[in-house]
């Protein structure tokens, strides 16, 4: 209910007074409630049109009752509003004392309204934490504003000023709570930073080669490992690309585990999965008091725990173009400023970078700023499908089979050619990612059966087209000699015999026997 909006016309009578001009106060017929200025206590209304002839009349009496039912309705509304936001809502006016306050607001700060109405902001808050009070100074509003206001309480405000008449009378500011985000976000950055170290651990005991997690047998995955093995001696920073569950990070952990950084952390950060309002602090860390009751010491960002080893900053391309401006002066300037500070930190770390999206593209778009595209990109890895190198799916899938048969305690099923022909010939749109997926899920859903077959596969895999192939084999079969078909059939399969076998209606023996005739190898 907004009363600018209402004419005061809409109470009015035809005129029939005999009361003289002197005796009313008189304003044009589209006056509205909210423009009825210095009229005189107790005297009735007049409108006139634009001629300047009186056409209606308001009793004083009248319009003051219905104004002040007016104002009932509006603050029924506005009580009702406030009850119906899950943020926090904070008013003050212009001495800064609290003059609305919802229930959200007594939930997260813990103060009843009883105890907040009508008292100074800063007897709650550190007069620092207190976002609406710079709003009402700058006569600026602010959206999605990362503040601290408590000790342990994280919020995205909007604020803005509130206007009567022109002139400020105070603001409102609109809080909300992303304190269990911020809490899970450190929780998962020091767990994911605690398994890495394990696993680097583990695997420095274990392996020689920093590749051997990554598994493959095709050309292409070879290839594309040879050419990272290259760069590992390297500080040159490194962009990886490929879509999304090629293994971008497997890549980049290999990467460094094989460099001369081996001995210092590996510190991950997705850029997509961090709010824009926090990834600073997140990245650069802050100084103790920038924000009211963060860490009295300060924190370090992910920069400064990577000092010596390696950064790797996945999902690049979701980063904001003002963040990347920040980023750029950080590899120009090889040092960096922590939030509210005013000494600038050396950096000694190598950045490898990752991306599933063409920047390029968004360089055109202006999405993307050109001089950091050329700053990350000094080596560019490409990272193959896995529709780039179906050869690697039989050893994928049994390696998954068997992580998880331990997961679930459960024998390990074999799959059949029929189920092999179909994983053969699938798109992988999820890639490595999507087949680790279907493993778990038939281990799950195989039970204790010894062998998977074709109609156990998930309901997505388009099985009508392998029966299409097979239908084209078994013809071409006959029209063509037997070691074409053989040749074929091979082809089809990416030279899984089994598959091969059972396209062309022989045993495996026998295919075997038949290569060997026609000296197939």
């Amino acid at each position: 209910m907004f009363l600018k909006k209402i004419l005061i016309k809409d109470y009015a009578e035809p005129w029939n007074t005999k009361k003289t001009k002197q005796q009313l106060n008189i304003y044009p017929e589209d006056t509205t409630i909210d423009q009825l200025h210095d009229f005189e206590v107790g005297k009735d209304f007049a409108l006139q049109d634009k001629n300047g002839n009186m056409i209606a009349w308001i009793p004083y009496q009248r319009l003051i009752e219905e104004i002040f039912l007016l104002y009932k309705e509006s603050i029924a509304y506005y009580e009702a509003l406030l009850l119906s936001v899950n943020d926090a809502v904070t008013g003050i006016n212009e001495k800064d004392e609290i003059v609305t306050w919802n229930q959200a607001s007594e939930r997260f700060y813990g103060y009843p309204l009883t105890k907040v109405l009508n008292k100074p902001i800063t007897d709650f808050f550190h007069e620092e934490a207190v976002v609406v009070k710079q709003v009402i100074k700058n006569k600026e509003s602010i959206e999605k504003k990362y503040n601290q206001p408590a000790p342990n309480a994280h919020v995205l405000i909007n604020a803005t000023p509130v206007y009567l008449d022109g002139k400020v009378i105070g603001g409102i500011s609109v809080e909300r709570d992303i304190s269990d985000l911020v809490r899970l976000n450190e929780e998962l950055s020091n767990t994911k930073a605690y398994i890495h170290d394990l696993e680097n651990k583990y695997e420095k005991s274990k392996l020689e080669d920093p590749f051997g997690k990554i598994k493959g047998k095709s050309r292409v995955i070879r290839d594309t490992i040879t050419i990272a093995k290259k760069v590992t001696k390297t500080d040159a920073t490194i962009l990886i690309t490929g879509e999304s569950g090629v293994g971008k990070e497997l890549f980049a952990e290999a990467i460094h585990n094989g460099s001369n950084r081996v001995e210092k952390p590996f510190v991950a950060i997705n850029c997509g999965a961090i709010p824009a309002s926090l990834f600073e602090s997140e990245l650069f860390g802050y100084e103790k008091g920038t924000f009211t009751g963060a860490n009295k010491e300060g924190k370090k960002g992910k920069i400064d725990l990577a000092q010596g080893g390696s950064l790797f900053l996945d999902e690049i391309g979701e980063l904001p173009l003002d963040l990347q401006v920040k980023l750029l002066r950080v590899l120009q300037e090889k040092s960096f400023y922590r939030l509210g500070g005013e000494i600038p930190i050396p950096i000694d770390v190598r950045i490898i970078t990752a991306t599933n999206r063409n920047l390029e593209a968004m360089i055109d778009n202006g999405a993307f700023r050109e001089d950091l595209f050329y700053r990350l990109n000094v080596i560019t890895l490409n990272i193959p499908s896995l529709r780039e190198r179906p050869e690697d799916i039989p050893d994928l899938l049994s390696l998954f089979l068997k992580e998880f048969s331990l997961k679930y305690s459960t024998s390990i099923p074999k799959i059949s050619s029929d189920a092999m022909s179909v994983l053969l010939q699938e798109e992988w749109r999820g890639n490595i990612r999507q087949l680790r997926n279907v493993a778990e899920r038939l281990i799950i859903l195989s039970g204790e059966e010894e062998i998977i077959e074709r109609h156990q596969l998930p309901s997505m895999f388009n099985k009508g087209k392998i029966k299409i192939q097979e239908e084209g084999i078994s013809k071409k079969s006959h029209a063509m000699n037997e070691e074409e078909a053989i040749r074929e059939a091979l082809l089809t399969t990416y030279h899984n015999k089994s598959a091969a076998a059972k396209l062309l209606g022989m045993s495996r023996a026998t295919l075997y026997n038949k290569m060997k005739i026609h000296g197939i190898s």
